[in-house]
């Protein structure tokens, strides 16, 4: 008999357990017993190596005839070329009757196509390569990118300056966007959270400063589309902006495209240095209400103006973010684990570049949990500035902020952007490795001292948008007056008034 050929009938009710014999036996011979008997560890006993020292990868910076300014960086991982271009732009440099102007530029600059192709003929060339080239303005900045195939590159770069450079702002684009945007305004009171963060910047900024105000129907249909032209032309020139490129390319081929596609733009003779919106806190304090009878949660922010990146006192700053924020910070452990007050809460010091920016804590809670959920922040914030960190606290604070350093340089393009971002707003290149150096010196008598300066208790404006009549007790508790804001819509029963 072949023993090769022998087959064991096994009966199909005897299978399963048989099955179940096998699979524990394998387990048993394969089981690390060892690690079994080792206790787990809570997570702030967990250690950890030290971080490997982050560098930045090699790259390369020029400047063309014109005076636009060019970051090359190698990147062979994958055949693909990504580029970014920075213009000194934004919409806070736009007329304060035509806000709005600024993102519909950015928006129909890349919709409304160029003087060699159109909409259509863009989308179509751009789609067979798998590419993109999309253009955008926020408030403090003008943004172009693209993404290519290597093999595509020169095709691809060639748009994009198309773009840049010779965009005709199609009228029926340009119609098609501001259609876009009226659905976004007629939907703005839809999401508590939403209202909460935008009314919460007209209470800091001031409802009239480029920093607070927003978008109307009256302001959109005031513009039109040679007020794009103007726009543009302001500010989008090749001595107002920076270009990178991140990818797989020959630098030499590259230049020598950049050349060829950008080197003959006209720069500006008369470019200056922008002036840009001055800032201080519109309201000193107070509290303030937008009553939406329909919601079964308040959505609260609290906070005043703050300040920049380059501040000395940033890192020190941040630190104390880390000692006030996420799990472990004090806002968790006493206002969301000890109290029960909400599930989510947050504070922090949030700079900007070139403006100050907002000291912000806030949450959501239930409605009768309101009065007691803003006095836990208050009392938090004073805490800051009265009970000295801890030695755990400043040591869990400073190794969160370190530990995601790392998450800095994920990728060359990231890494590239941040560069470039830098020359932006006029910080040194190397802005970021002070910035880690001055966080790992800072010392729990740093945290205090920037708690008591930049840390204003009296100044605190208080938001909260929810049901109004279910808050008890009363937000007079918190302040003899309380000043309801109206989110009316002006001009939302004609939203599609035409110019």
């Amino acid at each position: 008999m072949n023993i090769h050929n022998l087959k064991f009938k096994i009966p199909d009710g005897k299978r399963f357990v048989y099955a179940l014999v096998v699979a524990f036996a394998f387990v048993l011979l394969t089981f690390n017993f060892s690690w079994a008997a080792t206790v787990a560890k809570h997570y702030t006993e967990l250690e950890f190596a030290p971080l490997p020292e982050v560098k930045l990868p090699k790259y390369e910076r020029y400047v063309l005839n014109n005076g636009m300014v060019v970051y090359l960086m190698e990147d062979r991982e994958l055949p693909l070329v990504k580029g970014t271009a920075l213009i000194r732009t934004g919409d806070r440099l736009e007329p304060a009757d035509k806000v709005g102007l600024a993102q519909l530029t950015g928006t129909v600059m890349r919709t409304g196509g160029t003087a060699k192709h159109t909409a259509d003929e863009l989308n179509q060339i751009l789609e067979q390569r798998a590419a993109s080239v999309e253009t955008s303005i926020n408030e403090v900045v003008g943004t172009a990118s693209f993404d290519s195939l290597s093999e595509d590159v020169e095709t691809v770069v060639g748009l994009f300056a198309e773009v840049l450079q010779e965009p005709v702002f199609a009228e029926d684009k340009l119609e098609l966007a501001k259609t876009q945007e009226r659905g976004r305004i007629s939907r703005r009171n839809d999401n508590p959270d939403e209202i909460a963060q935008r009314e919460f910047k007209k209470l800091i900024y001031g409802e009239d400063s480029p920093y607070g105000r927003t978008t109307e129907y009256a302001t959109l249909n005031s513009i039109s589309r040679e007020d794009l032209v103007k726009f543009k032309g302001q500010y989008f020139y090749p001595n107002n902006m920076i270009l990178g490129i991140v990818g797989d390319f020959e630098p030499k081929k590259m230049k020598a495209l950049i050349q060829a596609k950008f080197g003959e733009w006209k720069p500006n003779p008369n470019s200056t240095k922008l002036q840009l919106p001055k800032v201080t806190q519109a309201k000193s304090s107070g509290v303030f209400v937008v009553n939406q009878p329909q919601l079964t949660q308040s959505n609260i922010l609290i906070g005043h103006l703050g300040g920049q990146f380059n501040s000395p006192d940033y890192p020190a700053l941040d630190v104390l973010n880390g000692v006030l924020n996420g799990f472990g910070g004090r806002l968790f452990n006493e206002v969301r684990s000890r109290q029960g007050l909400a599930y989510s809460v947050y504070g922090a010091w949030s700079p900007r570049y070139d403006f100050p920016g907002i000291f912000i804590a806030g949450g959501q809670t239930r409605s009768d949990a309101t009065v007691q959920f803003v006095k836990a922040l208050q009392a938090e914030i004073k805490r800051l500035q009265t009970q000295p960190v801890t030695p755990k606290e400043l040591a869990f604070a400073k190794e969160s902020t370190l530990n995601s350093f790392v998450f800095n340089f994920e990728d060359p393009a990231q890494t590239l952007l941040r560069l470039m971002r830098y020359e932006y707003y006029g910080y040194p290149s190397d802005f970021l490795f002070r910035y880690q150096k001055a966080v790992a010196a800072t010392t729990a008598a740093d945290v205090q001292r920037v708690a008591k300066q930049y840390l204003k208790p009296e100044n605190l404006v208080t938001l909260v948008v929810g049901n109004q009549t279910a808050i008890k007790p009363p937000l007079t508790q918190l302040a003899t007056q309380v000043t309801p804001i109206d989110v009316t819509i002006p001009g939302l029963t004609q939203p599609q008034a035409k110019n």
